[in-house]
């Protein structure tokens, strides 16, 4: 199978597998890991921050990072498509009591900084916001980058209001490579950073949440009150570690393997091709033809394929992904969108 589901699917390198057999443990909960408080280290530098945590998850550590942040009965700005409003199971209510104030973009996805400013509220009739989140690169619209001046114009207005902002990075290390500047540059404007090691830069598990020591000390306490503590977290930050060193190459490659794959079905008539800023593809069908149909045939040909929905699929390019696995992968899209 050519698996273009996610690149969370990417297996371990050989090097990340003797990395992790390697690796120098300690109890992380009791009196720490060395290869973690490494990672976390790098992780930090690498971002720019002071100090950085190491999470089981994603997910994990964007809700610690609302949980700190805010304050139950508030709410948090964040864009409609996002993965803290669809993916996270309601995270944020369940978990820090805040609701979520969803924000449209104005004929743009992800949202900028004009739809963040038209989409504020003060009225003490509405709930007190407490937090912007920005998403970079925004998964629900095909990897879409926010740069520099863009970030740096929403955390102006969070600036005016006193908010605090907080970047779901799951994939900023594909929008660092794709406007070839530093992830710390990329995130200089922000207050917090979750970055994922388990999409592009295909590690097993993990990610890492950086800000401010005073911050990394209050999401520690949220890590734990979440079931987020691990003993010798070293065997899996050991393929982070690696993940981390020379990414920037293979990121490429994934990117100029997703123009490959949209170059490639762009005339299929009727269907709608996403540019691909990143390595995420969004197909956008026919009109008749069903997400879960097609998914169906090019399984049945040797190609998994994300029904992102009814009428659009996703295709995400990672490490284990070949140029000439792409090229099967466009003719068998062909052959499906043409039947």
């Amino acid at each position: 199978m050519i698996d273009l589901r996610s690149d969370t699917v990417t297996r371990p390198t050989a090097a990340m597998r003797a990395a992790m057999a390697a690796a120098e443990v300690g109890d992380d909960v009791l009196d720490g890991d060395p290869t973690t408080q490494r990672l976390e280290a790098q992780t930090a530098a690498v971002l720019g921050c002071e100090a950085a945590l190491f999470f089981p998850s994603g997910t994990m550590a964007n809700q610690a990072a609302i949980w700190c942040w805010t304050t139950p009965g508030t709410e948090v700005y964040v864009d409609a498509e996002s993965h803290i409003v669809h993916w996270e199971l309601a995270g944020a209510a369940a978990l820090a009591g805040v609701q979520i104030r969803p924000i449209t973009g104005l004929g743009q996805r992800p949202f900028r900084a004009a739809a963040l400013a038209a989409g504020l509220r003060d009225n003490p009739f509405h709930p007190r916001a407490t937090l912007v989140a920005v998403e970079n690169t925004h998964n629900g619209s095909g990897g879409t980058v926010y740069d520099v001046a863009e970030l740096e114009a929403i955390a102006a207005i969070a600036r005016d209001l006193r908010l605090p902002v907080h970047v779901d990075g799951a994939r900023l290390w594909n929008a660092a490579v794709a406007l070839g500047v530093t992830p710390a540059e990329l995130v200089a404007a922000a207050d917090s950073v979750m970055v994922s090691f388990s999409k592009g830069l295909g590690a097993p598990v993990g990610a890492c949440l950086a800000g401010s020591a005073a911050f990394i000390a209050r999401a520690r306490e949220a890590r734990k009150r979440f079931g987020g503590g691990m003993r010798q977290s070293g065997v899996l930050a050991a393929a982070a570690l690696v993940g981390l060193d020379g990414f920037e190459a293979r990121l490429a490659r994934d990117h100029a393997h997703a123009a490959q794959l949209a170059r490639a079905v762009a005339d299929i008539a009727g269907l709608g091709v996403v540019a691909p800023e990143t390595n995420i593809v969004m197909l956008d069908l026919p009109d008749g033809v069903v997400s879960a149909d097609v998914v169906a045939a090019a399984k049945r040909e040797g190609v998994l394929l994300s029904g992102w929905s009814r009428q659009r699929v996703r295709a995400v390019l990672h490490g284990d992904v070949a140029a000439s696995d792409v090229a099967l992968a466009a003719a068998v899209l062909r052959r499906v969108l043409t039947r």
